[in-house]
């Protein structure tokens, strides 16, 4: 028996892979990350999704994940989920653990996923649609053109870096933009030339796409958003 790491997309359940469903179906027991709001309500989006599929619901367990980046807590939470994991395995029970997005694409989850190798549990991974792929699709955006470079960062970054990249040629992607409201705000500010593209709940009822740099400076970036950014555009002399 094993784990499956079954990644779900970034939210919308059309765009799940065919591979991932079937694998949904067939496991004995599905685990869903879950958080929990500054007000104290939970939520679990990757349960959500799994609920609009032909899916049986009563396998789904959630379980809590701290939101937070100190690690401490959340890896706590991933430690005792393994120790749960490894219990039904040996009832001799198929297991699926959930990822929005891809699962190897920031996913906190992969602390768990090297957890259980080094308990011997054999695991594998079905890959899904990351949320800036399912963006550039939202919008119609081509995202890379011709010779541009791609490059995707974690919401840590600086005004010099992020200078650096648009004029090297690097289309930017930002995920996890909460982490970095500020410094994107006075880098649109400062470059009114390069091309952005911000988008929230991408997959959702929810989802919004917003160009207007005007629009951007003002908004207060949440957890599930990302931004696009594509150079100024040079124009060709001679």
């Amino acid at each position: 028996m094993k784990v499956i790491s079954i990644s779900l997309g970034p939210g919308n359940p059309e765009l799940i892979t065919v591979k991932a469903l079937k694998a949904l179906q067939e496991v004995d027991v599905i685990y869903c990350p879950g958080t929990k709001s500054k007000e104290g309500t939970f939520k679990s989006y990757s349960r959500d999704i799994i609920l609009s599929l032909p899916v049986e619901a009563s396998k789904i367990r959630v379980f809590h994940v701290p939101m937070s980046k100190d690690r401490t807590f959340a890896n706590r939470a991933y430690d005792e989920l393994c120790l749960e994991i490894a219990a039904r395995i040996a009832e001799g029970k198929t297991v699926a653990v959930t990822a929005e997005g891809d699962s190897g694409f920031y996913s906190s989850g992969n602390y768990m996923f090297e957890k259980l190798a080094s308990m011997h549990i054999p695991t594998s991974v079905i890959a899904g649609v990351p949320a800036f792929i399912a963006a550039g699709a939202v919008s119609g955006l081509h995202i890379v053109k011709q010779e541009e470079k791609l490059i995707v960062l974690p919401g840590k970054t600086t005004l010099e870096e992020l200078h650096e990249l648009t004029t090297t040629n690097h289309v930017i992607v930002i995920m996890k933009l909460s982490q970095c409201t500020d410094t994107v705000h006075e880098f649109i500010r400062q470059h009114p030339d390069a091309e952005y593209h911000y988008y929230q709940n991408v997959g959702t009822a929810n989802e919004q796409h917003e160009t207007d740099r005007n629009a951007l400076v003002e908004i207060e970036f949440p957890y599930f958003s990302l931004m696009i950014i594509r150079p100024a555009k040079r124009i060709s002399v001679g």
